[in-house]
């Protein structure tokens, strides 16, 4: 009954500036951002399928990655009510159903316009709409597991976003290495999603999320993150140097020993210094992708 009345049935339609922040754009840079790696990485001049970029770059930001943060925000009410009670939904902002319609709407829009861009474009949205879905409803929810969820969002968030900018951009499945150059900056991304779960620890705790920091603690949630960003971008380089594409890797591996430098900072002090290492070795992560697909895609 008190759930029922904190989310009646039945209540007005949520005002835009609601829905947008139900939506989160600042999330939807990494995914766009990824895309576009994806875009370089294939090679294809990018005004021979322009509209299929700007379709790409609605499904990566606007359309699957707001379909996810809708899902999210909906499943996760009670406990945004404790750890960010000023969200929309727990704070009433978006009441009723509303914010479960909003997700149920986006994520058809999002198959919609996929379906419209190709074939390998909708394979990859249907996936990342599924991870969506499967990360934070019931009964699968990954994301009350610190191992499966951040490896669900990284997928959706890198790999997928990568892929379905080089399928966009050459209309077939991308190449051999594309695809292991995209895998391994999914697999390190793990360690970035680890990294965002220290801000919600204590709500974590109090509604049996087993995020890493939770389970592990949180210097030990830290070393690991450090690793699994780290030992897939040093296996970049090696691709990278492999494929005789050695001032790409040369990039990459500044990025990496630059980042390898601000670890120990990270470590003392996670809870709080995570945000920092989110705005410089983060930031150096994603910098080392876009180095990778212009080697990818003959620039470099």
């Amino acid at each position: 009954m008190a759930r029922s009345a904190a989310f009646p049935a039945m209540a007005p339609f949520p005002a835009v500036r609601d829905v947008a922040t139900l939506l989160k754009p600042i999330t939807w840079f990494p995914p766009m951002w990824a895309l576009l790696c994806g875009v370089v990485s294939s090679g294809v001049p990018v005004l021979s399928r322009w509209s299929f970029l700007i379709a790409g770059l609605a499904l990566a930001g606007p359309l699957v990655c707001g379909t996810s943060q809708a899902v999210n925000d909906w499943f996760d009410r009670h406990v945004d009510a404790i750890n960010e009670p000023h969200r929309p939904i727990p704070s009433g902002r978006i009441a009723g159903r509303w914010g479960l319609a909003i997700a149920i709407g986006w994520t058809g829009l999002s198959l919609l316009v996929a379906a419209l861009t190709g074939r390998w474009v909708l394979a990859a949205t249907m996936l990342g709409l599924a991870c969506a879905w499967a990360y934070s409803a019931p009964p699968l929810r990954f994301k009350t597991s610190g191992w499966i969820g951040p490896g669900v969002v990284a997928l959706s968030y890198e790999g997928l976003s990568w892929f379905t900018g080089a399928a966009v951009m050459a209309g077939a499945l991308p190449s051999g290495r594309v695809l292991a150059v995209l895998c391994l900056y999914s697999l390190g991304a793990h360690g970035i999603m680890t990294l965002n779960d220290f801000k919600a620890v204590v709500g974590d705790r109090m509604t049996g999320l087993r995020s890493l920091p939770v389970v592990l603690g949180e210097r030990r949630a830290a070393l690991l993150a450090s690793a699994v960003m780290a030992v897939p971008q040093a296996l970049v380089v090696l691709l990278l140097l492999r494929w005789d594409m050695a001032i790409s890797a040369l990039a990459v591996a500044l990025a990496l020993a630059t980042q390898i430098a601000l670890m120990p900072r990270l470590v003392a002090d996670p809870a709080a210094r995570a945000p920092w290492y989110n705005a410089t070795g983060v930031s150096l992560y994603v910098l080392g992708m876009m180095a990778a697909a212009f080697g990818l895609g003959g620039y470099l």
